[in-house]
């Protein structure tokens, strides 16, 4: 595997990205016939995303001047750039999904007045705090959707899948930039790093669940409890998956360049979509024939 590849937290790379959501697919919002509760609670999770990631942008870009290392800067200029573009994209797809589940509205204006609120009120510290925070877990999530690609996401929808893959292999790419950023500006306060680490991720699990049950529910979930035991058993089984791979993020020694998905053992996924955009194809619209096709060429 080439380095340009193998190491995708040095080659951090804006893609100006905007999906046309009107060419989903009967529209419908539950993308994935591979696993339709992983669509669902993925976007469940992401209604609230896109409102962090503009925080994100605030709270980085009122600290870059403070930033001398010039590595760093550039990095924090690219998630900047990187961000900028999943907000876009996903807020437009929230009003898609407000078209099927109406509770979403309200949803996406608590979640906007939620970051807004924090930008405003909250210290220099915690806001820097509550960034590397959540991104551990946009992060690690993006790494476990990525290793379960097979398994959620082989036969789906050809726009919504290539919005998630981007979305997931650009949070791996910027992944270690947050936490730069806050051990450069904290270093000596790493309780305070653990402290939020916990604070995002059951904030991440709340703001999931209350959009979650909802759409489930439109969607025939819980009439019967087999069913719902299923629906609720997917949700608990994310939640592990991201509390299991989040406990070596406590560790003091800890670094997300350490993590396998940064070396040669990364995402075969991640590979293959990052090589087939650098050689100019449409990744926009991926349908199941492409993508088999691209990831089998890898």
């Amino acid at each position: 595997m080439s380095n340009a590849y193998s190491k995708p937290m040095d080659n951090i790379e804006v893609r100006p990205l905007a999906f046309n959501y009107e060419k989903i697919e009967g529209q419908d919002p539950v993308w994935s016939r591979s696993n339709p509760l992983f669509s669902i609670y993925i976007n469940a999770l992401g209604i609230h995303v896109p409102y962090f990631e503009r925080f994100l942008i605030k709270g980085l870009r009122s600290v870059q001047k403070d930033i001398n290392n010039d590595k760093l800067s550039s990095d924090v200029s690219r998630i900047i750039g990187q961000e900028a573009h999943h907000a876009k994209n996903f807020v437009a797809f929230n009003k898609v999904l407000m078209n099927r589940y109406p509770q979403v509205k309200d949803l996406d204006i608590s979640a906007k007045k939620y970051f807004e609120d924090a930008l405003e009120h909250k210290n220099l510290k915690t806001k820097i705090g509550l960034i590397a925070g959540y991104e551990t877990f946009t992060f690690l999530g993006g790494m476990i959707i990525l290793e379960n690609y097979q398994t959620w996401m082989k036969d789906a929808d050809p726009v919504l899948r290539a919005l998630w893959v981007w979305h997931q292999v650009e949070e791996v790419e910027h992944g270690a930039v947050a936490f730069d950023v806050y051990r450069y500006l904290y270093k000596d306060h790493e309780w305070f790093r653990k402290y939020m680490i916990v604070k995002a991720f059951f904030h991440i699990g709340w703001e999931t669940l209350k959009a979650y049950i909802p759409m489930v529910k439109k969607e025939g979930y819980l009439k019967n409890p087999l069913r719902m035991a299923k629906a609720m058993g997917f949700y608990l089984k994310f939640s592990m998956l991201l509390a299991k791979s989040a406990l070596p993020v406590l560790s003091r020694n800890y670094h997300p360049r350490n993590h396998p998905a940064c070396n040669d053992m990364q995402s075969p996924v991640a590979v293959s979509w990052t090589k087939f955009y650098t050689s100019g194809n449409d990744v926009l619209h991926i349908d199941n024939k492409k993508m088999n096709t691209l990831i089998s060429e890898n």
